[in-house]
């Protein structure tokens, strides 16, 4: 009875572990499945913003040893079909599935959705236009058109970046990134450079981060003359979003915790090199003692000259 029974418990024992092994193998296949699972969906994401960057690599130059771009439309027009079917590709993209996508990649998705409507909306009258601004009326803005079907809905540019991206409706949370404003472009002279790629989740940050360093590099749009700041009108309009951002409600994603600051001072004192401040700058800066002046916005079309 003793051996019958030691033979039955080893008997369970070696079950047991097997049953162990199989749970632990197939946790592991899990965890491998998950990650290529992760892979797949960046590199589809990579690969539906292509068509995206090859038109800007093609239609968007470099000017003022980099500090800025221009946008050469009437190469663009003559290559609408290609941006319409990038279009078309944007609008197939389901919210379900959007909201299951990496933080970083849903940013990309908007920030590529936003650029490519601009362009798309300044193609419907060029060469006609002057300046966005001639796309709307005394009653009408352009950013207010319904022209960007995205996410089961037909959104605004608008509503794009201030809803969908910033968060400034009730019952949207945003991305808490104050740098999307050197990466959305408005089509103008004033705006910061259009890039010459498409963004993607993988490359955002960096990405994010080198559009603010050009923004700020270039004197005509941004410089401290003595102890006065002279920065563009974006620092303006949208200074909440450089200020008291460490606490807002967000949707988090890999890049916010580089620009958790308080003040705007603090917010470009990371950027100090970009700025070319000096030490005595700095100190202003850091005391924040720094006198502000905005300076005017040129709203004429970044077209090629």
């Amino acid at each position: 009875m003793t051996n019958a029974l030691a033979i039955s418990q080893l008997g369970a024992i070696k079950k047991l572990g097997r049953l162990a092994a199989s749970s632990v193998m197939l946790l592991a296949a899990s965890a491998s499945f998950s990650v290529l699972s992760d892979e797949a969906v960046r590199e589809e994401n990579n690969t539906l913003h292509e068509p995206f960057s090859a038109l800007l690599s093609e239609h968007v130059k470099t000017i003022d040893s980099g500090a800025s771009t221009q946008v050469d439309y009437k190469e663009f027009k003559q290559n609408s079909n290609r941006l319409t079917e990038y279009l078309n590709a944007l609008a197939k993209v389901e919210k379900g599935t959007f909201e299951r996508w990496d933080k970083a990649d849903q940013l990309a998705f908007l920030i590529n959705a936003y650029n490519a409507y601009t362009i798309d909306l300044i193609l419907t009258e060029y060469p006609e236009i002057d300046s966005i601004r001639d796309l709307g009326g005394f009653f009408s803005s352009p950013w207010k058109k319904e022209i960007a079907p995205l996410l089961g809905k037909t959104h605004t540019l608008d509503e794009i970046e201030h809803e969908l991206i910033r968060g400034q409706r009730k019952n949207t949370k945003g991305y808490n990134e104050p740098r999307i404003h050197f990466a959305v472009n408005c089509a103008s002279i004033g705006c910061p450079a259009l890039r010459e790629e498409a963004y993607v989740g993988e490359k955002l940050d960096s990405q994010l981060d080198a559009q603010t360093k050009r923004f700020l590099a270039d004197t005509s749009r941004n410089r401290m003359d003595g102890n006065t700041l002279k920065l563009s009108k974006i620092f303006d309009w949208y200074g909440e979003d450089f200020e008291n951002n460490a606490g807002r409600e967000s949707e988090s994603w890999q890049g916010a915790n580089n620009v958790n600051t308080e003040t705007l001072s603090q917010f470009l004192l990371l950027y100090k090199d970009a700025l070319n401040l000096s030490e005595p700058q700095v100190s202003t800066l850091e005391q924040e003692n720094a006198e502000i002046e905005f300076l005017d916005y040129d709203w004429a079309l970044n077209d090629t000259q």
